[in-house]
């Protein structure tokens, strides 16, 4: 276990970190939205994987 000032240290640590990254985080955010959506990129592989596991099930 760790002591209570490691505690404290590792979520001053985190506070930190998350601050000193949130100048990047709010831009790509920014981009994410303005970007055009892409569902086939996302369904077409999901649907592979789909069909290969009921493959592989039917096989046995």
């Amino acid at each position: 276990m760790l002591s209570t000032w490691e505690n404290l240290l590792i979520g001053a640590l985190a506070l930190l970190i998350l601050f000193w990254m949130q100048p990047g985080i709010k831009a790509a955010l920014a981009r994410s939205r303005q970007a055009p959506s892409d569902w086939g990129g996302l369904i077409v592989p999901l649907v592979m994987v789909v069909m290969f596991v009921l493959f592989l099930i039917a096989m046995v």
